[in-house]
């Protein structure tokens, strides 16, 4: 480690660093990921190659955005606490508050806005899940068992449409994994620079699965708005494996249903999400500012978007004392295998239902997707431009149709 500058240390210089991260990082999880890497390995050397592996590899253990995960991580090995919410701080705020104003701006303006652009908003949906599927299935479905597992997670999250049906799908795929994967001993790796104690971690993973827990039967016993939406989106930053776009059917189980946010809205946010830069969990901030209920607004969209990311840190700076036990450990690494491959199959689902049957109802709405998947996954184009493009084609074909 090269650079040790005491105003390198501080949480501001943190939160000005990941700050400009979350002005200019587009392209999703593993975009950033590289934005990272180029950051903190290569320029600024504040990790080495393996050790920035290796954290990489915890992150994508635990549920939650890996690359938000990766970011709290490496504030914390930085600066502490502070740095660690300075880093989350200035690579979220920046995605939170566009959201955040694009929902204000639908629930005020909304009716003077072209319905053919939040139609095109709905269709690239389409397009970016269908990309997410593919690639998440290149990298984590590559064998006959580990398929069989995606495609009956798949029916049966299309049969039980809800948020406890996704959890059973992951817990059985935990194991299944246990019972046919037989994973090897990772290689050679740079200990992580963090000191932490096991007591300390205990504590803080304890207090993680106390609120999974206990959320819920709070909010049984002291019927609450605002308990009830910590509640669906705490949960729901706890349950996601595999990346922020595994959050969507978890999060339009929780909203839609409930009354809380619009079917049209949800899938309309959703797209919009795709334009703008930083990690895809502020989607709940979007979501917190569109609800028919109070708190929304800033309010509701602060309260939504703390609920999601705080699993994230919990589990972060509670994995971290034990990770080197954990990572050399085969039984919970062929779990991880299993569960990996069903998060395919929920994402799978939440491609047909809502995103699909939401969007797609005439043959330009699926020449609309075709394009847009077309322009993210082969042209290589920047995901806002390609949001912006389905806007604007989504109302030429409103008005020429």
């Amino acid at each position: 480690m090269t650079d040790t500058t005491k105003s390198d240390h501080s949480p501001w210089a943190v939160f000005l660093i990941f700050l400009r991260l979350g002005l200019t990082s587009f392209g999703g999880p593993i975009a950033h990921l590289g934005y990272f890497h180029d950051e903190f390995v290569t320029r600024r050397q504040w990790l080495t190659e393996r050790s920035y592996a290796d954290l990489v590899a915890l992150c994508q253990f635990l549920p939650g955005p890996a690359s938000s995960q990766v970011g709290i991580a490496i504030g914390l090995s930085r600066s502490g606490y502070a740095g660690a919410l300075a880093a989350w701080a200035g690579f979220t705020l920046p995605s939170a508050i566009a959201l955040i104003l694009f929902a204000l701006g639908m629930a005020n303006y909304g009716d003077a806005m072209p319905a053919g652009v939040l139609h095109g908003l709905k269709v690239v949906a389409v397009a970016v899940v269908a990309q997410a599927v593919w690639g998440m299935a290149r990298n984590l479905c590559p064998d006959a068992p580990r398929i069989t597992v995606m495609a009956a997670a798949t029916c049966f999250v299309l049969l039980v449409p809800s948020a406890w049906g996704q959890v059973g799908v992951i817990a059985i795929a935990g194991g299944i994994g246990l019972l046919l994967f037989k994973p090897q001993q990772g290689a050679a790796h740079d200990p992580l620079p963090i000191a932490m104690r096991r007591r300390v971690g205990l504590f803080w993973l304890t207090l993680f699965f106390a609120l999974l827990i206990g959320l819920p039967l709070l909010t049984a016993m002291f019927p609450n708005q605002t308990l009830a939406m910590v509640d669906a989106f705490y949960r729901a930053g706890s349950l996601v494996f595999g990346g922020g776009h595994v959050v969507l059917p978890l999060l339009q189980a929780e909203v839609v249903p409930s009354g809380w946010v619009s079917n049209d809205a949800f899938l309309a946010g959703y797209g919009a999400a795709q334009a703008v830069p930083g990690p895809l969990f502020t989607f709940a901030a979007f979501l917190g500012a569109s609800m028919n209920q109070t708190p929304s607004g800033w309010l509701g969209g602060l309260v939504c978007m703390l609920a999601i990311f705080a699993p994230s840190f919990l589990l972060v700076v509670g994995a971290l004392p034990f990770w080197e036990r954990l990572r050399r450990n085969t039984r919970t690494q062929a779990a991880l295998l299993g569960i990996n491959a069903a998060v395919v199959g929920l994402l799978l689902a939440a491609l047909y239902q809502p995103v699909w049957t939401s969007a797609v109802h005439a043959p330009q709405d699926f020449g609309l997707a075709l394009v847009a998947l077309v322009s993210l996954m082969f042209w290589k184009l920047p995901p806002w431009l390609v949001v912006v493009g389905s806007g604007i084609a989504g109302w030429l074909l409103s008005v020429t149709l």
